[in-house]
Formats: structure tokens, sequence, C-alpha cells
């Protein structure tokens, strides 16, 4: 395992903003980390670059502790939701500064991703616009080529080119260099297809950790047809059941049992049940009602 979380508790005064979270991260791997707003994500992530110390628990990477471990910080990129940048340098000065104070900072390859980018150097980093901000964190801590790379909303202020320009940057360096991923996202759809684990926070706690696959498989989404109408409100009441809708003579069943919800629609007389795909949004939905 690259990054290990165990126990992980952090207290704000009598705030609990994480509550005991456990898991890992394997080398080579995209993880997703999602959870609405107020869940602990930036918290979390903050730890875990070592900005901020644990109340309690213990997260390691590289299998040593972060918090004042320059050495570990040194192979870690970070590219927080806001970025705090010397607002007077030019973007060429920080370039330059990167490359004097990080071993593996490559000229470039920055080069390389402006190309795509294409940042005025010349501009102050102030005259920057939140979008072109965030570009610029991301090319600077690609260009240093960490073993693991920690995003915290990354596509924050971003157009549609971009984002995809930024992940293409991302999946190219993991699949190059075995590099280590943790992104936390609001936009679902993206994570839904770079990552290849999620994990879902709730109020601070561990709701859903599991490989992406396997948590599209735990819950599915049925549409129902019978013969004669039927009253389904008595499923409502079974614990397999997530949700229910009925638009006329539809009706949208979302389940965590498969196996038993189909028997028993089947025993009711089911005309048509046909299965239906679900976006991780839909999912990270349910997982959060539960």
């Amino acid at each position: 395992m690259i990054i290990e979380i165990t126990n992980a508790t952090k207290f704000y005064g009598k705030h609990k903003a994480i509550d005991n979270l456990s898991f890992n991260v394997d080398k080579g791997r995209i993880h997703g980390l999602i959870g609405v707003n107020g869940s602990g994500k930036t918290t979390l992530i903050k730890a875990l670059v070592g900005i901020h110390e644990l109340t309690s628990g213990q997260i390691k990477v590289f299998g040593e502790p972060v918090f004042e471990n320059p050495a570990v910080k040194a192979r870690i990129g970070y590219v927080a939701d806001r970025n705090r940048f010397f607002k007077n340098y030019t973007v060429n000065a920080l370039i330059k500064f990167y490359s004097e104070i990080y071993p593996k900072f490559s000229i470039k390859k920055f080069a390389i991703y402006n190309d795509k980018m294409q940042l005025p150097l010349n501009s102050r980093i102030n005259s920057l616009s939140k979008g072109m901000q965030m570009r610029l964190s991301i090319m600077l801590n690609l260009s240093r080529s960490p073993e693991v790379l920690v995003l915290d909303e990354p596509t924050s202020g971003l157009d549609v080119i971009a984002i995809n320009d930024v992940l293409n940057f991302i999946i190219t360096e993991v699949n190059t260099n075995q590099m280590t991923v943790l992104i936390s996202s609001h936009h679902l759809s993206k994570l839904n297809a770079l990552c290849d684990n999620i994990t879902i926070i709730n109020h601070g706690k561990l709701n859903t950790h599991t490989l992406l696959n396997e948590h599209q498989n735990q819950i599915k989404k049925l549409q129902v047809i019978f013969t004669t109408p039927i009253d389904l409100s008595s499923f409502a009441a079974d614990t397999a059941i997530l949700d229910i809708q009925t638009i006329g003579s539809v009706h949208y069943i979302v389940t965590n049992n498969l196996p038993h919800i189909e028997a028993k629609i089947k025993a009711i007389g089911a005309n048509l049940l046909e299965e239906l795909p679900m976006t991780l949004e839909e999912i990270f939905v349910y997982a959060n009602k539960n």
C-alpha cells in the first residue's frame, strides 16, 4: 500500500471533521474521494499531505507518517482547491522557483503541458483567472514527477476541454510512471471514467470504500411494468429497496439486492423487467441515503 489511512480522526475544537476513517490506496491506482460539501474531504486531504495533524489515528505514505516528514512530503504533489501562489510572480518566475526547490522538476515537461494549456508565461499570477491558476498548479505539480499526486477539486474553474486535457495528463503519468493518485471532485461523471476505486465519506465517516466496478454491481435500477396496475407501497418496507418511483405505468426500483427483488417482482406478475445502467452520481445519492 502506498497510502494507509488508519482510524483517522480530526477535531476542530468540539467539531469532529473526520471520524475514524480507514482505507488504503495501492500503487499506480487512481482513487476517487467523494462526499457532499462539509463531509470532511478537504480536512482529510490536508492531513494526508501533512498540512494538518490528526487528533488521533495515523496516515502513512510509503510506510512513514507524513506530518513533519519533509522527505515524504517531497515525494507528494498537492493541488489545492484554492491556490496560494506568490501573486506578484510571473508564471516564468514561478517555474524558475519550482525548478530550484524541487530537484526532479522538469521545465521541458512543463512546456509540453503548456502547449495544451496555453498559459501566458510573462503574466503575473494575480492577473490569471481562477481556472488558469488551477491549470498552473496542476502543471507545476505534474512537472515535479511526484510518486503520489493528491488533488482537491482540480477541475474547479476549468472548462470542458481543459478538464479533459488535465485528466489525460494524469492518466498518462499513471500509465507511464505508476504514479498514485487521490482525487476529490464534484464532477462525478469524470471520476466514473477515471477512477479504479472510490471512497465515499459522509459527515466525516466512511460511507463506502470499494472497487468502483464492485460498487456499481451492488446497487441496481430496474424498470418494471405490470400487466395490471400494482400498488408497490408495501415494497417500501423491504430493506433491499433503496427507492421506488412510478411514472405512469412504469415503476423504477433501486435495490442493493437484485436477486431478492427480481424474485419478488416476478412473483406478483411483472410483464416487463429490465435493468438500467447506474451513473456514479446516482450511486453517490443512494449511498448517502443509507
